[in-house]
């Protein structure tokens, strides 16, 4: 793993971070600490040095001893393991459950082969997006869905609204939350090689957005599925919760290779290089999908069919163009927050969603919404950060190269 000592000025970027994620961590929960929900694992994180705080109604940590700085870089290079348990698990049921769910997203369902899944979105009526979320078609009898916890409430409340009148129809679904399953995030290059010591299945089978259901490390009832939220080839394990603490402490016990505790902080300076989006920051019930550079999210089928959610205007924004975008950013200087304002040339042209500097690229790295006209990469772009002007360029992402595990 790379020292604190060898990135030039990277005491200086640690108080960056540290003051940004601050801010996210504000931004994110008001709610009292007794009234924060806990995962599993709280007591797990205290007891290995975590700093928790609030976060979409749960006390989560968002960093550990080491810093987030470390645990950014050390995920980058061997593999960290990420709390996950704060989001939403969830199964529908029925023989209707395709239909179903389709009916709510613009998502293939159809076409997914048993224990693959897809990222796709939850539309609403004028085209925003309710939420983001993985649809994984299990080889037994319902859907697997992960989705954000922040939308937890607004997401059961729309499933199960649409739900009461689909059955009034007269079809056959049905829809469980999960509340006795975990959620861990081992993401890394070395996370095969740690994970494989404790599956009697073939790692190398099993390739990125697939799933598979067994036992980990003797522990039964697991689903392990290829994916995260990092750029890198990783697995989530939703795991029986009484035997969370238990699998965590086996993984970062391993011989083969460094594990290390990673917090909300390295999360989102690691999704952020990877050009993944954020729900409430980059996505939201205004943005469409072709807005977001989303639109590979709409399955062929569907967009044939205009058989999704508010596919009138979606579809007439894939033909004539939306008229802004999702682009990134790049910078050097201070660090770019989200709500800044872009300008170009005096003209005001969009704004910031998320920004932070870039541990592995030692620069700031954004993403935001500008005009169509601007959004082509190599657009110079401005922004006033306490009354100075900082320059910025529009480039493409991801800002650091994934790394999924896809069979070539």
């Amino acid at each position: 793993m790379n020292s604190l000592r060898t990135l030039p000025c990277m005491s200086s970027m640690v108080s960056k971070l540290h003051r940004l994620n601050v801010a996210l961590v504000r931004k994110a929960s008001s709610v009292k600490e007794s009234e924060l929900k806990r995962t599993p694992l709280s007591d797990f994180h205290v007891e290995h040095g975590a700093k928790m705080v609030p976060f979409a109604g749960y006390s989560m940590p968002v960093q550990y001893k080491s810093g987030l700085v470390k645990e950014h870089l050390h995920c980058r290079s061997s593999a960290a393991i990420f709390d996950v348990s704060h989001m939403l698990q969830s199964r529908i049921y029925g023989k209707d459950r395709v239909k179903f769910i389709e009916s709510l997203t613009v998502a293939d369902v159809e076409a997914l082969k048993p224990n693959t899944g897809t990222l796709s979105l939850f539309i609403n009526d004028h085209g925003g997006i309710i939420d983001d979320l993985i649809i994984n078609q299990t080889s037994e009898d319902h859907l697997y869905i992960v989705s954000n916890a922040g939308c937890a409430d607004k997401d059961q409340a729309h499933i199960k609204n649409k739900l009461a009148l689909f059955v009034a129809e007269g079809h056959d679904v049905s829809y469980e939350p999960i509340t006795d399953m975990a959620l861990i995030a081992l993401q890394g290059p070395a996370m095969a090689r740690v994970l494989q010591a404790g599956v009697s299945d073939d790692l190398g089978k099993l390739t990125f957005m697939s799933g598979v259901n067994t036992s980990v490390f003797g522990i039964p009832g697991c689903r392990v599925t290829r994916c995260g939220y990092t750029g890198e080839d990783g697995v989530e394990i939703s795991v029986p919760s009484n035997r969370s603490v238990e699998l965590t402490s086996t993984l970062l016990a391993a011989k083969d290779a460094s594990v290390v505790m990673a917090g909300l902080g390295a999360r989102d300076s690691l999704r952020l290089e990877a050009g993944l989006c954020l729900y409430g920051n980059d996505i939201n019930d205004d943005t469409t999908p072709v807005e977001a550079m989303l639109g590979w999210t709409i399955g062929k089928r569907r967009r044939q069919l205009a058989d999704f959610p508010a596919a009138d205007r979606i579809l007439q924004q894939i033909k004539e163009k939306p008229s802004r975008k999702r682009v990134g950013i790049v910078s050097s200087g201070p660090p770019i927050r989200g709500g800044e304002i872009l300008s170009n040339s005096g003209e005001l042209i969009g704004d910031v969603t998320s920004g932070c500097p870039s541990p592995s690229l030692k620069n700031n790295v954004i993403m935001g919404y500008v005009s169509a006209a601007h959004a082509k990469n190599g657009t110079k772009v401005q922004f006033q950060v306490r009354k100075k002007t900082v320059e910025g360029v529009v480039t493409k992402m991801p800002f650091v190269p994934t790394n999924y595990y896809i069979l070539k």
